[in-house]
């Protein structure tokens, strides 16, 4: 019985070799259509496919021998070298040598060549039409050197954005060199267009607030909306956005916060105080301190009244915003020099907005010529809103009653 149970194992590993190499014969016998032999030469492949093939059906006996190795490592051995006397065709009958299917698959391959690998090999005229794009700069103090390689950087520049300016900013180029035109920018300015930015109007403001493009579309939306629900026109936010391009780069919070100080700290009512931001809207973005600091000074320094300093604020709104110095020095020069009260000057604020050297050359003509006389009670009164607005020309015949060369050399007297 252990005698049996030994020859068993190899018994079956002979007739799978044996049935294995019966299969490659007959492919042999019948070749496969298309493929086409020459008279006395037959369809083998090279020896090295042979003994690939013979290795392999080696190693599947060795295998199943290993099973039994414990047993009869001597049996094995023999039973190999019979394997090969009987079964495998001898070295001198190269007709009968047995195809190899691996070059069978290499033939059924040809049909379908796969693309060459860019590793190709390719001759000198093929070099030399190859027709490379520029190197793209590693690193750059400008972004003119990344407008040849960045589809989004020239239609940026066809829209009339002054990069020479955005570049100013570290992290401007970083942006916009890792934006897709179509993605993140052609929905941005199809937005704008749609609020009431003209073509001629993106350039100047995408060149301001170039970080629109990182803002997501609904929460620009939502801060339309927003507006919107406060009683601003579209007309109205279309003027704020291109005066005040960062606006809608800030939450709804803080636009319902910036409006309701306004409306509180100038006790203004909701029109008033909704006219004042669209006039300008510079409020809702900028700092609140040099605001309160403005405030302050016309109430504590100035001596102007709560309800004088909300009169004049809604003419000119920018008197919230002006330089403490500028505003001190006017009024210092108008009121203690030209001796006009301040009930006077808050039915003028404009005066604030004007150049002190230009209200001082006009009333030094005007106290040189005799006729410097700014209260409306008396004859030849001198309006301040017009010595501070109209143009030398009207000063001259109007008020001065003389012509612009004899203004001119005054000028040069001083």
């Amino acid at each position: 019985m252990a005698l049996l149970a030994q020859q068993i194992p190899r018994w079956l590993n002979s007739i799978k070799l044996s049935s294995f190499l019966t299969a490659l014969q007959l492919r042999k016998c019948f070749p496969r259509a298309g493929k086409t032999l020459l008279p006395g030469f037959f369809a083998q492949p090279q020896l090295s496919s042979d003994d690939c093939f013979l290795r392999s059906g080696f190693k599947t006996y060795r295998t199943s021998s290993v099973w039994n190795s414990s047993q009869s490592t001597n049996s094995s051995s023999q039973e190999i070298k019979c394997a090969q006397n009987t079964l495998l065709p001898s070295v001198n009958e190269p007709s009968k040598k047995i195809p190899s299917f691996d070059s069978e698959l290499s033939l059924e391959g040809l049909d379908d060549l796969p693309p060459l690998s860019p590793l190709q090999p390719i001759s000198e005229e093929e070099a030399v039409r190859i027709i490379a794009d520029p190197a793209l700069p590693p690193s750059s103090f400008t972004l003119r050197d990344y407008v040849d390689h960045s589809e989004t950087l020239k239609k940026l520049v066809l829209l009339g954005v002054d990069l020479s300016k955005i570049e100013k900013h570290p992290d401007a180029a970083n942006l916009l060199l890792r934006l897709d035109f179509e993605k993140d920018i052609k929905q941005i300015l199809l937005f704008l267009k749609d609020l009431g930015i003209e073509d001629n109007q993106l350039g100047t403001f995408l060149t301001k607030n170039y970080a629109i493009f990182s803002e997501d579309l609904e929460n620009l939306k939502t801060r339309v909306a927003y507006l919107l629900s406060k009683n601003f026109s579209k007309v109205d936010i279309a003027q704020m956005v291109r005066n005040a391009p960062f606006l809608l780069s800030f939450s709804v919070e803080r636009l319902d916060n910036r409006l309701g100080f306004f409306q509180k700290e100038l006790e203004l009512s909701v029109k008033k105080t909704r006219d004042l931001v669209i006039r300008l809207p510079r409020l809702l973005t900028g700092s609140l301190e040099p605001v309160k600091e403005n405030m302050k000074v016309y109430r504590l320094e100035l001596g102007f009244k709560h309800n004088e300093i909300q009169h004049m604020i809604t003419k000119i709104p920018k008197m919230l915003t002006a330089s403490k110095r500028k505003v001190t020095e006017i009024f210092d020069y108008v009121h203690n020099v030209m001796h006009i009260p301040h009930h006077i000057i808050v039915k003028f604020p404009q005066v604030f907005n004007s150049r002190l050297f230009k209200v001082k050359e006009r009333h030094l003509f005007l106290a040189y010529l005799g006729r410097a006389q700014y209260d409306p009670g008396k004859p030849n009164y001198i309006s301040l809103d017009k010595l501070v607005s109209v143009p030398d020309e009207i000063f001259c015949e109007e008020m001065a009653k003389a012509s612009v060369q004899d203004f001119e050399k005054f000028l040069k007297t001083l």
